[in-house]
């Protein structure tokens, strides 16, 4: 497939400072933007920047927000960090690499462009790529949704300015596709698992009152955006408490490594009526939590956890039949209950979708040519989507 040719040009943006005079063009395109999360505002972006930039733990040494101009005005928008990874180049030696790439790090399931025109943007923005100088060593498209939204978009205009690229799967997420409606959803789960839920129920029932509390306030443009740090705070004793607090993979709410930063984000998305907060109540005592982000019906489990120290059976099944069951009552399109570790999950889930990565390394960078080869050898040795990751952030790590 070959992409026309367009009369365009790429504003390139360095600095949050500059970037806030486009505040109202971001929103407008992530407003029109197919799939899109929380994760591509302009407000997770300023976050993540101040957090892991520079400033912060020194991951992310450059922003390059990328503008891109049709014959008349802007249509999208391509924003991109250069980070610095550790990258396995054999089985036992690490190398730090810069690597050119969205500024997600695997805290959400898949990120593309922004806006209406995401093939153009994206074609035009990888000549712009190019054309300037690379103050990387690896070009990485992480995250990248193929069956529902990139259809392909990604590799093909990749090939169509001659950036070869190796392709791989990235990972594996579980989603509740609600648009099924709730009776065609919960017919289609297993007798087993419908019954488990009505046992643990009852069980619950009789152990004292049981309360489902969820706030998701609507952002300050509706006067709606009181942050509730009491069940904010709530939800990261409750990870205190949890079994993935103890686990040695993945991080928590209240993990040292996050625990600010995911304060400063929930500031920010209560102010865009982007939090979403469930809460499962015993007798007027939480018990069990899930922290999610939703923008425009999208939904994105962050964490979630429940009182292990309590030892009763029952409390994340029934804290999470609840709210699914009232999401699809609410009119929610897709709850994404995340990446990774997805056999607490199979129980839940009506679709499950691949996300890939599309890397490019650069012939000449002896750099990036090692990270390849390293990456390649052991893609032989074990299975593709196991090669090369890290323990991060990731939002399903601590379910």
């Amino acid at each position: 497939m070959q992409f026309r040719r367009i009369m365009s040009h790429v504003l390139e943006i360095n600095d949050l400072e500059s970037l806030a005079a486009y505040r109202l063009l971001w929103h407008s395109m992530l407003g029109e933007t197919e799939g899109a999360t929380f994760f591509q505002s302009l407000d997770w972006l300023e976050l993540y920047w101040k957090h892991f930039g520079p400033q912060g733990s020194g991951d992310v040494e450059k922003l390059r927000v990328l503008i891109v101009h049709g014959p008349e005005k802007p249509i999208g928008i391509l924003p991109l960090v250069v980070r610095r990874e550790s990258k396995l180049i054999g089985f036992r030696e690490w190398r730090t690499v810069r690597t050119l790439a969205y500024p997600l790090h695997d805290w959400g399931t898949s990120y593309s462009p922004l806006g209406p025109n995401p093939t153009a943007t994206l074609l035009v923005a990888l000549r712009h790529i190019q054309e300037t100088p690379r103050d990387w060593d690896v070009l990485e498209f992480a995250s990248v949704e193929e069956e529902h939204l990139d259809r392909g978009r990604t590799p093909r205009a990749l090939e169509q300015v001659n950036l070869t690229a190796v392709d791989q799967v990235h990972d594996q997420a579980a989603q509740i596709d609600c648009r099924v409606g709730w009776e065609a959803y919960w017919a289609s789960r297993t007798g087993k698992h419908r019954n488990n839920v009505r046992r643990t129920e009852r069980k619950l029932a009789e152990l004292g009152q049981v309360e489902y509390v969820r706030y998701r306030p609507e952002g300050s443009a509706c006067g709606d955006d009181d942050p509730r740090w009491d069940l904010f705070d709530i939800c990261v004793e409750l990870s205190e408490r949890s079994w993935q607090h103890q686990a040695s993979f993945g991080t928590t709410m209240a993990h040292e490594s996050v625990r600010d930063f995911l304060r400063d984000v929930h500031a920010a998305a209560v102010r865009q009526g982007a939090v979403d907060i469930n809460l499962l109540y015993l007798d007027g005592r939480p018990v069990a939590f899930t922290y999610n982000y939703h923008l425009h019906g999208n939904v994105f489990g962050l964490r979630m956890g429940f009182d292990a120290e309590l030892e009763i059976d029952g409390l994340g099944t029934t804290l999470m039949h609840r709210s699914i069951r009232d999401g699809f009552e609410r009119g929610d399109a897709l709850f994404d209950l995340g990446p990774s570790y997805l056999g607490p999950k199979r129980r839940w889930w009506n679709r499950l979708v691949t996300t890939r990565r599309y890397t490019h390394y650069p012939a000449l960078a002896w750099k990036a040519q090692t990270v390849r080869f390293g990456r390649q050898v052991r893609s032989w040795l074990k299975p593709a989507r196991l090669a090369n990751r890290l323990p991060t952030a990731s939002l399903s790590k601590a379910r």
